[in-house]
């Protein structure tokens, strides 16, 4: 399996090439040349595989597709390693629960920061020790997080060897168990940078650098964010996990409604379902920055600035930039790498905008690939939190009830279930669900008094150059 750029650059690289790299050299995102097909007895001996072998061995099955350059046996360990009920607090790793007819909620966000990035973090952690020591290399992760990828990738890479971590933030804009999880480490090899901006100025920082490519060669720079094509990939068997627990038979279909801010988790259920897996649709559910609600919608992409990134209660999905949406639009175009450039490189770098409402392509979008959307309000997030509690005892965090808002008006047929994706356990936006349900949610004993720790960051104004300075002095 080789991997190509969206952008058209003529170099096709293997996975633990890409899996160091981040951004292709163009600028533009790695994919496979084409998405292994799964044929209904292959559909059947996963179903069969994650019945009677757990998650661990799916993910084994579906990571083999797409990585040809880690012998079978080491990746199987990889898998057996990541994926242990001690890790995630079950044995079934992603357990599906039912809400009310039709609806269900994923639970993705057992593991050690609470929130569903740990799924494919603690995996990118595993092969990222593995591959450099393999190598016999070094590598410096650069990366940016509107709030749970930080943390996620931070405990996941905590201690590694042969790994640094530089993570910016935008400062004061994550909630507060949201700082101190990241702001709390003292480990030697992580270091938290929080950028006075907002999250796509962290973004905008991680790709100048990236983009930078004497720099990036110079000091090794790799990525953690969803642009890496191996965190999506690990998104993708929960996908298959979902649809295998919401299921009997390989003729039903399920569809996912995907609280998304950077498009990367709901990127991860349209690669499955390039590959065959039965989803009927993909429904994108967004908070009031609804840059990618209205795309689908209308077909215009219109990225906001700073001013006009709102700051909400689902503070995750604060995003106007999706890094990740450059996939999608790809492989909407028929693959066209020339023109998605333009979009990109031209269109959004320079014009922070590109229309595609009156091409054709964009009537693919819901009729070929299956995308719907729609977004929510810090009052529906309230209503929805209060609701979920009242009539079923359960408390969803701030995104999950966005995305539990947008999948009851997207319902459709009910013999298809809907399976919400969960996003993060309620104490991570404590101060909303007091707000909502006038108690505070649950906490982690492990997390008990953790916004009381002391804070290890340095606080940087948003620009490429200092950041860079800043990774510089402590690579020496």
């Amino acid at each position: 399996m080789l991997y190509l750029s969206t952008r058209g650059h003529p170099d096709r690289k293997h996975f633990c090439d890409i899996l160091l790299e981040g951004l292709a050299p163009d600028g533009g995102l790695y994919l496979p040349e084409r998405y292994p097909q799964i044929s209904d007895a292959e559909l059947t001996a996963l179903r069969t595989a994650y019945h009677t072998q757990g998650y661990a061995e799916l993910a084994f099955r579906i990571l083999s597709l797409y990585i040809d350059d880690i012998p079978p046996a080491d990746l199987k360990r990889l898998c057996e390693k990541t994926y242990t009920a001690e890790v995630f607090g079950t044995g079934e790793i992603v357990p599906l629960r039912h809400l009310e007819d039709g609806l269900w909620i994923e639970a993705l966000s057992s593991g050690p920061t609470l929130a569903f990035k740990d799924m494919a973090m603690q995996l990118l952690g595993n092969l990222f020790e593995y591959e450099l020591a393999r190598r016999g290399e070094q590598l410096n992760i650069l990366g940016a997080t509107s709030g749970d990828t930080g943390s996620a990738a931070e405990y996941a890479m905590r201690g590694k060897q042969g790994v640094r971590v530089f993570m910016t933030s935008p400062h004061g804009r994550m909630s507060p168990f949201q700082q101190a999880q990241m702001f709390s480490l003292q480990d030697a090899n992580i270091h938290n940078l929080a950028i006075e901006g907002v999250f796509d100025d962290c973004q905008d920082i991680v790709k100048a650098v990236s983009n930078d490519h004497a720099f990036k060669a110079q000091y090794k720079i790799g990525t953690v964010n969803s642009i890496n094509w191996a965190r999506l990939l690990a998104q993708v068997v929960y996908y298959f996990a979902g649809y295998i627990q919401a299921t009997e038979t390989n003729g039903q279909k399920v569809s996912f409604t995907v609280p998304s801010g950077n498009f990367g988790n709901i990127c991860a259920g349209h690669v499955a379902r390039q590959m065959g897996l039965p989803i009927d649709r993909l429904i994108v559910a967004t908070n009031e920055n609804d840059v990618l609600d209205e795309f689908f919608r209308t077909g215009a992409y219109r990225v906001r600035g700073a001013a006009d990134t709102h700051e909400t209660s689902s503070p995750s999905m604060d995003i106007s930039k999706a890094s990740n949406f450059e996939r999608f639009v790809f492989d909407l175009l028929g693959r066209n790498a020339e023109r998605t450039r333009e979009l990109f490189a031209e269109g959004v770098a320079k014009q922070g905008f590109f229309d595609l409402g009156s091409d054709p392509v964009f009537r693919d979008a819901r009729a070929k690939y299956g995308f719907e959307s729609g977004k929510s309000t810090h009052a529906d997030r309230l209503a929805t939190i209060r609701d979920t509690y009242e009539r079923f005892g359960q408390i969803i965090d701030t995104h999950t009830a966005d995305g539990v808002k947008v999948a009851r008006e997207h319902r459709g047929d009910p013999a298809v279930p809907m399976i919400v994706l969960e996003t993060a356990l309620p104490i991570k936006f404590a101060e909303t669900i007091q707000e909502a349900l006038g108690r505070a949610p649950e906490r982690p004993a492990r997390f008990e008094g953790i916004e009381q720790l002391p804070k290890r960051l340095q606080v940087l104004a948003a620009d490429a150059e200092q950041v860079k300075a800043y990774i510089a002095a402590h690579c020496d």
